[in-house]
């Protein structure tokens, strides 16, 4: 599994004690409009609270190929997207929440590989996920609250991606 991480420190009077141990919402971001929905509930309440929020995607594993060059090409390729996603949206949740949020890109499944990540960073204080206006779960929220709901340890918040923007806002 790779990782790759990137903080702002949120302005000169905050100490990087004090930013590791504030409460931090992992927000998953893919190209869902559900995604966004969850982006701007994380971003608006973490303003509120004063916490910070961390935009995550997860690359799904590379197939294996037998050409090592088209295989890394692809890879790369990956990586640039989303880093250009987190990116686009770390602008967004700026302007919403007050600071910069960081970005996380992780590489593998997407359940286990968030699962892993909640489990070693003690400041994950919620997993926000986006949930489709229509239809049956996605694959993220059925896992995260299935048998192992009980495990996290963090909260997960669900929000509804039918959401009007002032509900969204009040519910903040």
């Amino acid at each position: 599994m790779m990782i790759r991480e990137s903080f702002a420190l949120p302005g000169f009077g905050c100490s990087l004690s004090a930013m590791e141990t504030a409460p931090n919402y992992l927000v998953v971001i893919d190209q869902s409009d559900e995604s966004r929905v969850a982006l701007r509930f994380a971003a608006l309440r973490a303003g509120h609270v004063g916490a910070r929020v961390t935009l995550v995607h997860v690359i799904a594993p590379a197939e294996f190929m037998q050409w090592g060059a088209v295989q890394e090409a692809m890879a790369a390729e990956a990586q640039e997207e989303a880093t250009a996603l987190l990116e686009s949206l770390a602008d967004e949740a700026e302007a919403l929440a007050g600071t910069r949020p960081a970005t996380l890109i992780l590489e593998g499944e997407a359940a286990p590989a968030l699962l892993d990540h909640v489990r070693g960073d003690p400041t994950v204080r919620a997993l926000v996920l986006g949930a489709a206006s229509r239809g049956a779960p996605g694959p993220l929220i059925s896992f995260f609250t299935g048998e192992r709901a009980g495990q996290l340890p963090c909260v997960v918040m669900i929000v509804p991606g039918g959401l009007e923007r002032e509900r969204l806002e009040s519910l903040t």
